[in-house]
C-alpha cells in the first residue's frame, strides 16, 4: 500500500492500514487539515467557508467524496458539491460560486487502485509549495479543531456545474462553434469510463460534431492503463481509421490531459497537443508561452515564429501557471498533452484544448496528420535510473551540473542541459531514490544516444 503526500496533494492507495494508504482515517485527517489551513488564511474573522468538492468517476469516488463531504462539515466549512466533475471544471467551480477553496478528488492518470486529494485556493488554483507545505505540518501535529454542534457546516450546493463550464469553452473569442460545425467533424472520443465521458461528447456535440463514443461510461471501470500515452490507446489508434473519424480524442480520468489520434491511427504526440493550440492562439493573439522544462522544445520555435518569447518552468501545474503569469503569456501548459489558456481560466483543460484545435482545423481545412508535419520534428526519450536508498542524489546532480557549465544549464528543476540541437533534463524522484531522464533530439535514435550517454555519466559518478 501507499500513501505520498506531498505540497500538490495528498496521493495513496484504497485500503491498508492507516498512515501507509490512503484510508478513510487519511481522508479526515488531510481534509481537517485543509479547513484548518483555510481557517487561518482566509477567515481570521471567523466567517464560515466554504469549499467546492468534485470527483472523478474512479470506484472509491463516492465514498471518498463522502468522507470528505463529511469531514468539511464536521469542521465548520458549508460544502458545494458539484459531484461528477472534471478538474478544470471544478477549478472554475471554485471562482464561479466565489468558494474559499476546493478539493478534486482525483489520481489523475493513476490505476483504479488510487485516489487523491488535490487542493485548490480560492483563485481555483493548486497551492504553491509554502501553502501546501504548512498543510502538511498540520496534519503532521493534528492541529486542527473541530466546531460545536451550531458551527457544523452543510451542503449548500449540490449540483454539477459541467453546463457552466462548457458555455463558457463555447463563449470564448477564438472559439469558432459555426466554423466547426460547417466542417462536419467526425470525432472518436476515449474518455477511459471516467467523466471526460460525460463533458466530453457533450461539449463536441454543441458544436456540432459527430462523436463516436469509446469507453464512455463513467463508472470508473478503466478499459485500459488510464495515462494516455500510445502503448494504452491500441484500441482507438484502430477504431478512428475504421469509422473514418477526422480524428481521435483521449483524456485522462480528470481530462486535464489531452492526447490525439490522427485520421490514419497514427499518435499526434502529446507533447505537439500545446503546440497546436498555441500555434493557433499566436496566430490570432500574438505573444509569450510558457512550458515546463521537460516539454518539448517545439513550442519555443513556434513561440518564435510569432515574434513572442519563451519561458521555461519547474514541472508542475503551478509553476507553470505562475511564470505565465510572470512572463503575461498568452497560452501554456506542459508536454504531457496539458493545456492552459488563461483567457478561460489558470489551469490545463482539455475541453479548451479540443475546441480551440477543433477551430484550427475547421479553418485551415488541414487533416491533423497534415498539421502536424507543419512543425519541428522532434522525439523525446523517457528513462530513469534507480538507485540505492540513500544514494545522494542532489550531489549527483550538482556534479552533472558541472561537467557540463560550458553548456546552457537550467537548475530550477533539477539539472536541465541544453545543446544546440537537443536538450537533457534529469530530475530527482521526492518519493523514491530515482533520477529521471528526459531526452529531446530531432529523432529517436539521437535522442535515446544521449539519454544513454548522460545515464552512462550518472553512473561513472556511482
Amino acid at each position: 500500500m501507499t500513501l505520498i503526500k506531498s505540497i500538490s496533494g495528498i496521493r495513496g492507495t484504497i485500503g491498508g492500514t492507516p498512515g501507509d494508504a490512503l484510508t478513510p482515517i487519511d481522508l479526515v485527517k488531510f481534509t481537517a487539515s485543509y479547513s484548518q489551513w483555510l481557517k487561518e488564511t482566509v477567515a481570521a474573522d471567523g466567517r464560515r467557508l466554504r469549499v467546492v468538492v468534485g470527483r472523478d468517476a474512479r470506484l472509491s469516488g463516492q465514498m471518498v467524496s463522502d468522507i470528505v463531504e463529511g469531514t468539511l462539515m464536521a469542521s465548520g466549512v458549508d460544502v458545494i458539491a458539484i459531484g461528477l466533475a472534471t478538474t478544470p471544471t471544478t477549478e472554475m467551480a471554485v471562482t464561479g460560486h466565489g468558494a474559499d477553496g476546493g478539493i478534486i478528488l482525483t489520481a489523475s492518470h493513476n490505476p483504479k487502485q488510487w485516489n487523491a486529494l488535490k487542493l485548490l485556493n480560492a483563485k481555483g488554483e493548486f497551492l504553491n509549495a509554502a501553502e501546501g507545505q504548512r498543510v502538511l505540518e498540520i496534519a503532521d501535529t493534528e492541529a486542527y479543531t473541530f466546531p460545536e454542534i451550531d458551527g457544523i457546516g452543510s451542503v449548500i450546493v449540490r449540483e454539477s456545474y459541467d453546463k457552466q463550464h462548457i458555455d463558457a469553452v463555447l463563449a470564448l473569442p477564438l472559439v469558432d462553434v459555426e466554423a466547426v460545425r460547417q466542417a462536419k467533424f467526425k470525432v472518436v472520443v476515449d474518455a477511459v469510463n471516467s467523466v471526460g465521458g460525460i463533458v466530453m461528447p457533450a461539449l463536441l456535440k454543441a458544436m456540432g460534431v459527430e462523436v463516436v463514443e469509446l469507453n464512455c461510461t463513467p463508472d470508473g471501470k478503466f478499459a485500459h492503463n488510464p495515462e494516455p500515452i500510445p502503448e494504452h490507446l491500441t484500441e482507438i489508434s484502430a477504431l478512428v481509421p475504421a469509422s473514418g473519424a477526422d480524428l481521435g480524442v483521449v483524456v485522462d480520468p480528470d481530462v486535464d490531459r489531452l492526447a490525439l489520434i490522427n485520421e490514419d491511427g497514427t499518435m499526434f504526440g502529446e507533447e505537439y497537443t500545446l503546440v497546436a493550440v498555441a500555434d493557433y492562439v499566436l496566430s490570432k493573439t500574438p505573444g509569450n508561452t510558457v512550458s515546463n522544462l521537460s516539454s518539448s522544445r517545439a513550442l519555443a520555435d513556434v513561440t518564435a515564429r510569432y515574434g513572442g518569447s519563451y519561458a521555461a518552468a519547474a514541472v508542475g501545474e503551478v509553476n507553470v501557471v505562475a511564470k505565465m503569469r510572470e512572463t503575461d503569456a498568452v497560452i501554456g501548459g506542459e508536454g504531457n498533452g496539458g493545456v492552459i489558456y488563461p483567457a478561460l481560466h489558470s489551469g490545463r483543460d482539455a475541453l479548451v484544448g479540443v475546441a480551440l484545435l477543433l477551430t484550427y482545423l475547421a479553418k485551415t481545412g488541414k487533416k491533423l496528420s497534415e498539421l502536424k508535419a507543419t512543425y519541428p520534428a522532434y522525439y523525446i526519450s523517457k528513462n530513469r535510473i534507480d538507485l540505492v536508498s540513500g544514494t545522494d542524489v542532489d550531489g549527483i546532480l550538482a556534479r552533472m551540473k558541472a561537467k557540463y557549465a560550458s553548456e546552457k544549464v537550467n537548475d530550477i528543476d533539477g539539472v536541465k542541459i541544453d545543446f544546440p540541437t537537443e536538450w537533457v533534463h534529469l530530475r530527482k524522484s521526492n518519493t523514491e531514490p530515482i533520477i529521471r531522464i528526459y531526452a529531446e533530439s530531432r529523432d529517436k535514435a539521437s535522442a535515446e544516444a544521449l539519454a544513454n550517454r548522460i545515464i552512462a555519466d550518472i553512473k561513472s559518478l556511482l
